[in-house]
């Protein structure tokens, strides 16, 4: 299986952050140990040395005919969101979603792709730092300021800096399935999949969790024992905290209620065996501790807008295109749809 090409535009001032979390994220997700799935590579409008935002220089090989090559195209964060993209990087943009390549814009790297008119009738997030000035060059598009990424089509958009790593490991799940994302993510050492949106995060301050608290390690065995019958009580005890205080951290760390924390993660324990396994879909609810079919599609149907059996359908199909595409390897790259999601029910 030959790995997918991505490229990834570098310019003047741009964010060593975000030049690098494609080649971090994607560059870690494998098939097999020793056979990456992606082959990452980076591309300018004049090829040479670039400077960072760091004042480090970074020679670029490739021009922005890369792009023409590769199935997935990578937009970092724009240094200054005012200034308008080039109409030959334009251009190029428009040209591979003509041919239904994936376009991904990171952080302020939205605006580029709205200046190439890709966002026009999908919806699309970024850095709520800037979310006026989004929302009022950008009319057309349907704006998510709440959330960390979302996907619409080939089009993807993500919020402000470590959302980046969220949007790349979403892509990995979607294109290769749970597994793949988790190897991923526990190479990186990070969640495979954040809770909350960027709303908690606007113009408010890192929460100070105590340094005694326990709380990480609850999270973790919460997750192991979801089919279980779990509750605010029991979670509280564990940490050793009384319920008042349990919540109240909970909420500073995750910006959800426990509730709708456990609901989530249950969803993602059921999308995971959904993907990889062929059990039923009672004994799935039951696994993912939903407990009956009928709440699991109710809290799927919430969370993102299907049923099980069609996620099952619609995740299959979509893994067949990606086989078929990489095995017509005509170097266009072919349109593989992505559901349209985001991190916030």
């Amino acid at each position: 299986m030959s790995a997918i090409g991505v490229a990834v535009l570098a310019f003047n001032g741009v964010s060593l952050f975000h030049l690098s979390v494609p080649g971090v994220v994607l560059g870690a997700a494998e098939a097999v140990p020793g056979e990456p799935l992606y082959d990452v590579k980076f591309c300018a409008e004049a090829p040479g040395m670039i400077s960072s935002d760091q004042g480090i220089g970074i020679e670029v090989m490739y021009g922005l005919e890369l792009m023409q090559s590769c199935e997935v195209i990578i937009i970092p964060a724009w240094s200054d969101f005012s200034t308008v993209a080039s109409t030959r990087l334009i251009e190029a943009l428009q040209l591979a979603n003509a041919e239904g390549k994936l376009i991904i814009g990171l952080c302020l790297g939205a605006f580029v792709l709205g200046d190439a008119g890709l966002l026009d009738e999908k919806e699309a997030t970024t850095h709520w730092a800037a979310r006026e000035a989004f929302a009022k060059r950008y009319p057309k598009a349907c704006f998510r300021p709440e959330v960390l990424y979302v996907a619409a089509n080939n089009i993807m958009t993500s919020a402000g800096t470590v959302a980046a790593i969220d949007c790349c490991l979403h892509l990995v799940r979607q294109r290769h399935g749970a597994d793949a994302a988790n190897r991923t993510a526990r190479m990186l050492v990070t969640p495979p999949h954040r809770q909350g949106g960027q709303a908690q995060y606007v113009e408010q301050p890192v929460p100070q969790l105590a340094s005694d608290t326990n709380l990480s390690d609850v999270l973790t065995w919460a997750r192991a024992n979801l089919s279980s019958n779990l509750s605010l009580d029991m979670l509280a005890e564990i940490a050793r905290m009384s319920r008042r205080t349990f919540t109240r951290r909970f909420k500073d760390a995750t910006g959800s209620t426990v509730s709708k924390w456990l609901n989530a993660e249950r969803v993602l324990r059921a999308q995971q065996l959904l993907e990889t396994t062929d059990l039923p879909i009672e004994l799935i609810a039951d696994e993912a501790g939903f407990g009956t079919p009928l709440s699991l599609r109710q809290q799927f149907s919430s969370h993102l807008g299907t049923s099980p059996s069609e996620y099952r359908r619609m995740f299959f199909r979509e893994r067949e295109s990606s086989v078929k595409a990489k095995d017509f390897n005509s170097g266009r790259g072919a349109k593989l749809p992505i559901q349209a999601v985001s991190t916030v029910p």
